[in-house]
């Protein structure tokens, strides 16, 4: 019955009329509620709204709807939120701004704290007050006081009022921070020059601490026994590769995840007093463990496996049995665990895909209610169908693939035009949810292809580890395989291809336009690469020749194997005189991952080349555009080009 009631509540959604061609800012505009958590005891709601063009957090009685409280929250960028009781919220925030110390403004992460109570908010720890002036990250929390008083958070100390250059400089150590009053953090004096995280038991006390030496590589887990540090695991490794994420509920081992020897990556865990490993707890042969469920004390109880939908396992077998039903019940949505009450009995889901565009259901008693739309201007009618596909490259290789169809065309046997939509990453991968772009392609009766091409993670290591040292090479056939694949199939129009990406999707469109030249009617970078040697030099001049940061990209772009010739061969800047299409890009003119320059240069060398090109600036915007009127800039320009030379 209680899936009926759910059947129900979805079908409640659907409106019956809508425009042929629905308004650009449906797609453009960022969800309408985000960010959503629930107190404690399951009767409160709080979550991130935009209210007037402004970003709000509103806190509401469920039961009744009525709003208790709220925050604007100008100027930062709120990325989590969480009760820590029934009447505060606390929130990681990322903030633009300069910072003392960098030269240019930087992205600066704090935590806030709101009090229902009083109406007032507080930023937590902050830089030069008990701590040392010139860093960015303060908004981390690894445990809280038993009383919820204080929270235990990792930064960078210095005795020096947190000004000093000197000597190997401040430590990144342990800070505890009052929740309740603006006085001055006491440091833990367990710190060290290269400590990366730390644990702590349910009185604060330390466990455990994890290191990473950038200048000798090395990887180190030390447990605090007896007042002292004693090494239970040490690695040499170029990069950091397995992930210390929690703590068993006993707190005597710590959870870890890495790559087991079925080549998944699976949960392990590891004795805090001599570091034994366990057997695999949660492992899948179909799935890795892409993360794990924690509460504010970094407690492990269950994990979430990487897919095209969410699936879940717990140590409680009867809640993996429910996540489990409930998926089987509606198979073409995706339903994503947004949060819970510590006693699992009143869990919050966000359900995407079929016709969903992110609605948030509470399940209690057995059975779902609604509490909000996360895309309330969005109705059913007009989001478009994400089915899963699979494909063989030319030597063989199955490629995972997701294709966005109109909903107009769907089941329909005609010839589309389409959007080839290779992901950034490039380790990393699509889910089946409302992607804003893929949404409007195919609300404009464009199939989207999205290949989850070799080196695309979730899909085991080895297909991680296929498309290392293959950029421009074997990663880009996979996505030309898609058209060949599907034009065989008769889905799409081979005449009507473009290829669009962002990041290192938008590296694959401009490698597209001039590595397969005849293969597309047109290409579209979003903050893509054009130059490889570039980005080389400016991932070494900002992290350090011997950072696990400068020598991963080593490893990915061609297995450390630096050749000058290579790297010019698989940019696309050196290759402008092969483009034969039309070209459009974009770019954040304050992106840090991918500098501007890598656009602002291809585009002058397609000038100069006298080629088919437009370019547009996002003022003020990061890699990943935040403001609607910055998508909507983007997805104006982008109807007008595809307008233009596709359909």
């Amino acid at each position: 019955m209680r899936y009926i009631l759910l059947i129900s509540i979805l079908l409640s959604f659907t409106s019956i009329a809508e425009e042929l061609l629905a308004p650009l800012e449906l797609y453009a505009n960022n969800p309408e509620i985000s960010l959503m958590t629930m107190s404690p005891d399951g009767t409160r709601i709080a979550y991130k709204t935009i209210q007037n063009d402004r970003n709000i957090l509103v806190i509401k009685d469920i039961a009744t709807g009525k709003t208790l409280g709220g925050l604007a929250l100008d100027g930062i960028n709120a990325q989590e939120a969480y009760f820590i009781d029934n009447f505060r919220v606390i929130m990681r925030a990322f903030e633009y701004k300069k910072v003392i110390g960098f030269r240019d403004k930087n992205n600066f992460s704090a935590a806030f704290i709101y009090d229902l109570r009083s109406k007032e908010t507080r930023q937590i720890l902050i830089p030069g007050h008990g701590i040392y002036t010139g860093q960015t990250n303060v908004g981390s929390i690894v445990g809280l006081s038993p009383d919820k008083k204080s929270a235990y958070m990792p930064a960078y100390y210095s005795e020096l009022s947190g000004a000093s250059r000197f000597g190997e400089g401040p430590v990144y150590t342990l800070m505890k921070v009052s929740l309740e009053t603006k006085r001055t953090p006491r440091h833990l004096r367990i710190g060290t020059h290269d400590a990366i995280d730390f644990f702590v038991d349910e009185k604060g006390e330390p466990l455990a601490r994890e290191r990473y030496n950038q200048k000798d590589a090395l990887h180190r887990v030390q447990s605090y026994v007896d007042g002292k540090w004693i090494d239970i695991f040490s690695e040499n490794t170029p990069f950091v590769h397995r992930s210390f994420v929690g703590l068993t509920p006993d707190r005597k081992s710590l959870v870890m995840t890495m790559t087991g020897e079925n080549d998944r990556r699976q949960y392990f865990t590891m004795s805090l007093k001599d570091g034994t490993v366990s057997e695999p707890i949660f492992s899948r042969d179909d799935a890795d463990v892409e993360s794990v469920f924690s509460d504010l004390q970094r407690v492990v109880y269950g994990v979430e496996y990487s897919g095209f939908k969410s699936s879940y396992a717990f140590f409680d077998d009867k809640l993996t049995q429910t996540f489990a039903a409930i998926q089987n019940a509606l198979p073409e949505n995706n339903f994503t665990m947004v949060d819970h009450t510590p006693d699992w009995k009143n869990i919050i889901f966000k359900i995407e895909g079929g016709e969903q565009g992110g609605e948030y259901l509470l399940f209690a008693n057995n059975s779902f209610s609604f509490i909000a739309s996360g895309r309330p201007n969005v109705s059913a009618a007009i989001v478009n169908p994400v089915k899963e596909y699979s494909y063989k490259a030319r030597d063989g290789y199955k490629i995972p693939t997701l294709l966005t169809y109109p909903k107009a065309s769907f089941g329909k046997k005609q010839k589309l035009p389409a959007v080839v939509m290779p992901h950034g990453g490039p380790e990393s991968y699509d889910k089946i949810r409302f992607d804003w772009l893929s949404q409007y392609l195919a609300s404009r009766g464009i199939l989207v292809i999205q290949p989850q091409f070799r080196g695309s993670e979730g899909f085991c290591a080895t297909h991680l580890r296929a498309g290392r040292g293959e950029w421009g090479q074997k990663i880009q056939d996979d996505i030309t395989d898609s058209i060949t694949a599907l034009g065989k199939e008769g889905k799409i129009d081979p005449e009507r291809v473009c290829i669009m990406g962002w990041s290192y999707g938008g590296y694959a469109a401009l490698a597209g336009a001039t590595m397969t030249p005849d293969l597309y009617q047109c290409a579209i970078s979003i903050n893509g690469l054009s130059d490889i040697e570039e980005m080389l030099d400016f991932e070494r001049k900002n992290y350090g020749e011997d950072s696990s940061t400068y020598r991963y990209w080593q490893e990915v772009i061609n297995r450390k194997n630096l050749d000058a010739a290579f790297l010019k061969s698989i940019s696309p800047i050196n290759h402008v005189d092969k483009v034969k299409i039309p070209v459009l890009l974009v770019y954040g003119s304050r992106d840090r991952i991918v500098p501007p320059e890598q656009s602002e240069d291809f585009y002058d060398a397609l000038k100069d080349a006298k080629k088919d090109v437009e370019l547009l600036r996002i003022k003020d915007e990061p890699h990943s555009f935040l403001r609607n009127e910055s998508r909507l800039k983007t997805l104006m320009a982008i109807d007008t080009f595809l307008n233009k030379h596709l359909l």
